[in-house]
């Protein structure tokens, strides 16, 4: 199996607040010159996972000379282990809120899935100096334009364990890519990931989208015509850039085989700043 994380350039690593979550900072030694000339970029990761998902991303947005941050929410990888039956999402906003000052200045924040979501919800009262969106969860209000046909099940009131990812048929990911995300696929918080299920109880996260005043990109993965109409809703509701990848799967955009299609995308949008 090939372990990308462990392909990552050199890099600071810390423990942030009370909470130890797990820090990594990442600066280009090939150009100096760009570091504080551009706003930094925090990476969020999803459910079950970690800054490790990021590892095919981060190279490249280093080389170009970003400031990158790969955070991690509490009891995710490497952060302090904690009793997940207790988490809630506003636990989760926490983190991403101290992290986000830890940065220094506003960051372009990129957030995949669950971390979509949350970085959108913060994105109401925090300035941000961009957000990119890859695959967010969805809102209530995009819920109620564009909602699951499928049967969708709710995680029962108790710590969700990690999905399975065996070696499967995928479209856009190797058996390698499986591997790594099986190694390192961990325990989620079901009483946060049910708060954020728009078809649950609770009726999911609301967005106010005049409320987001910063650039905004959202990259989707496309399988169907629901699909598209998920991701164009969350553009309009944010007033974003839309880029629809057809024929992906929802991790492949970060590990997948074409993953580059998603970072090239970024990488045009990120010339305005």
């Amino acid at each position: 199996m090939k372990d990308y994380s462990k392909l990552l350039p050199e890099h600071i690593e810390k423990y942030i607040g009370e909470n130890d979550l797990f820090l990594e900072i990442y600066e280009s030694k090939s150009h100096p010159e760009a570091i504080g000339k551009k706003p930094p970029l925090l990476f969020v990761h999803g459910a079950y996972t970690g800054s490790w998902m990021w590892s095919k991303y981060i190279p490249h947005f280093v080389g170009k000379g970003w400031k990158c941050y790969a955070m991690n929410m509490r009891s995710h990888y490497k952060s302090r282990v904690m009793d997940m039956t207790k988490i809630t999402y506003r636990d989760y906003l926490d983190d991403i809120k101290e992290i986000t000052d830890e940065c220094g200045e506003s960051p372009i924040v990129i957030g995949f899935s669950m971390g979509g979501i949350l970085c959108q919800k913060l994105a109401e009262t925090i300035t941000f100096a961009g957000l990119v969106l890859i695959d967010t969860s969805i809102s209530k209000e995009v819920y109620a334009i564009a909602p699951y046909t499928e049967s969708c099940e709710i995680i029962a009131e108790i710590v969700e364990p990690a999905p399975a990812r065996e070696e499967y048929f995928s479209i856009d990911e190797s058996a390698d890519d499986l591997a790594f995300q099986k190694k390192y696929l961990a325990m989620e918080s079901s009483k946060a990931r049910n708060a954020m299920f728009p078809f649950a109880a609770q009726g999911g996260i609301s967005i106010d989208g005049s409320l987001i005043t910063c650039p905004s990109l959202v990259i989707k993965a496309v399988n169907s015509d629901e699909d598209d109409r998920r991701g164009r809703a969350t553009a309009e509701q944010l007033k974003a850039e839309y880029i629809g990848l057809y024929n992906k799967t929802h991790t492949g955009l970060l590990v997948g085989q074409r993953y580059r299609e998603a970072v090239d995308g970024i990488m045009n949008w990120l010339r305005r700043f």
